[in-house]
């Protein structure tokens, strides 16, 4: 999740991978969060909880 000025905390970063998703899913959801955010040239992807953002 980001905090009020759009930049991401590192401890929510943390909690966002250590969930209960297959790895698979992880690594994908992960690449595609930090894609889209590179992409669109913001500090977080609009997918608060899920892992990247």
């Amino acid at each position: 999740m980001c905090d009020k000025q759009g930049r991401p905390n590192l401890k929510d970063i943390l909690a966002n991978l250590a969930g209960p998703v297959p790895l698979g899913r992880k690594i994908g959801l992960l690449l595609r969060n930090n894609l889209y955010k590179l992409r669109h040239g913001k500090n977080c992807c609009g997918h608060p909880g899920e892992p990247g953002c």
